[in-house]
């Protein structure tokens, strides 16, 4: 502020020491970095210059404004280009703890104005403390969508198709399932996000024998019959 000052009045620094009564070498070590305005200085300067040189201790800076785009490491999309995303899935996946079952719970996907950038959180499910959250990515590139979740560098990821014209997504889950005491394995599973158009859907473990169940089986089984996504299980 000191050195515009200078600049917009046309005045040497050496008329300034002059008018503010200190000393030029004080002024030359401050405006240098090399010490501190002290109040006293600061208090002559502003008197000198006839104008103030400190911030109003009752105001504070604008917070700064969040960038128009999401970053580039999830796509660099703006709101109004992925908007069409936003909004509540059931999610369907195999259950990994009962044979022919489908884990059914809620996926919520929406903005964060904070953050900009899609958010998805999960909700609904019977395992609460399992419930994942993070970022959406939706890069221009391969046309998917990716659900990402990183907690202390522990990735889990979606790999998801654009929505059909139900607006219906389907794709690949990778995670960790939960094994014999504490051991986790690599895992992965047919993944079907589905709008949430009405109110009598089930969530929790869906068994076989239990009404819905064949009507969440016809979405899981989309993943391979419709090309959503392939399995490779022969790698020789």
């Amino acid at each position: 502020m000191v050195r515009e000052a200078l600049a917009r009045r046309r005045i040497s620094r050496q008329t300034l020491a002059v008018q503010a009564q200190i000393s030029l070498s004080t002024l030359e070590k401050a405006l240098a970095g090399r010490r501190p305005f002290t109040l006293a200085t600061t208090i002559r300067l502003e008197e000198a210059l006839g104008q103030s040189l400190r911030r109003d201790p009752g105001r504070t800076a604008p917070a700064p404004e969040p960038p128009p785009h999401a970053p580039d490491e999830l796509g660099s999309y703006s709101r109004e280009g992925v908007a069409w995303i936003e909004g509540r899935y059931l999610t369907l996946r195999p259950s990994f703890g009962t044979a022919g079952a489908i884990f059914a719970y809620r996926t919520e996907i929406a903005w964060d104005a904070g953050l900009s950038r899609l958010v998805f959180r999960e909700a609904e499910r019977m395992d609460a403390p399992f419930a994942q959250s993070g970022s959406v990515a939706v890069p221009s590139q391969s046309g998917m969508i990716y659900l990402v979740t990183n907690w202390h560098g522990q990735h889990r990821l979606a790999v998801l198709c654009r929505p059909n014209i139900q607006g219906e997504m389907y794709g690949i889950l990778t995670t960790l399932h939960a094994g014999r005491g504490t051991q986790l394995t690599p895992a992965a599973t047919p993944l079907a996000l589905i709008p949430e158009r009405t109110a009598d859907l089930a969530y929790g473990r869906i068994a076989p024998q239990e009404p819905g169940h064949a009507r969440y089986r016809a979405y899981l089984d989309r993943v391979r019959e419709d090309g959503y996504a392939v399995f490779f299980t022969d790698v020789s």
